[in-house]
């Protein structure tokens, strides 16, 4: 099978050093053959020992997302960049932001740029999703309420209590519509209040949800 059969079925999967040298088994040296193929474009390294296929040998986009989770984890996807998958703010976010139990930590990589922020273990554990890609790989997602909860809580400097402006952050300044809010599920908004970080913040977005799903109804 040629080379690059071989690395089409891998489709948008990242691949080990170790993958990559099972692939290249028949070649006198293995290390040389994946320095060139990088140099030839045909593999681009993530991170030590982390490479993806280009899209153009699989035909299939790369997964940021599913990049994020492989690189730094335990990590699931969540902030910006989740809020902007789900079509609750309207700017496409290309850095791929997520939270993580770990340090806080900054990638600069050739496939873009990922951001890790720390979450404690009893509020990362909340509102966590799998999602599917369409080459059916999978990625972790905060849920769209869990996602607005980490912009809220992990936003530095942001401790907005009065429902007035709560309001004018998330439709002046997020410019999020309102009727992107009528479907979250305030168990999940619930559930990172009692963990009590930035709890009267999130009351106040559980109120506001509350009255626009009233009205919706």
């Amino acid at each position: 099978m040629r080379l690059e059969q071989k690395l089409r079925s891998f489709a948008g999967v990242p691949l080990t050093h170790s993958i990559l040298l099972s692939i290249l088994r028949e070649y006198r040296s293995p290390n040389d053959k994946i320095v060139r193929m990088i140099d030839d474009g045909l593999v681009t390294p993530i991170k030590k020992g982390l490479y993806v296929v280009s899209p153009e040998i699989t035909g299939i986009p790369l997964s940021l997302p599913l990049v994020a989770n492989l690189l730094y984890g335990p990590s699931y996807v969540s902030m910006d960049y989740a809020l902007s998958l789900y079509g609750i703010i309207p700017e496409r976010v290309i850095e791929v932001t997520s939270m993580t139990t770990k340090r806080g930590k900054v990638y600069e990589l050739p496939v873009g740029r990922f951001s890790y922020t720390h979450s404690q273990p009893e509020l990362y554990s909340i509102g966590i999703v799998r999602v599917e890609n369409p080459d059916k790989t999978g990625f972790l997602m905060a849920s769209p309420e869990k996602a607005l909860c980490d912009k809220l809580i992990f936003t530095r400097n942001l401790n907005v209590r009065s429902k007035r402006a709560l309001h004018e952050l998330l439709f002046d300044d997020l410019r999020i519509d309102e009727d992107a809010l009528v479907h979250l599920n305030p168990e999940v908004i619930k559930a990172c209040m009692a963990v009590k970080v930035k709890a009267d913040m999130l009351h106040a977005l559980l109120e506001l949800i509350d009255r626009i799903q009233r009205e919706a109804s």
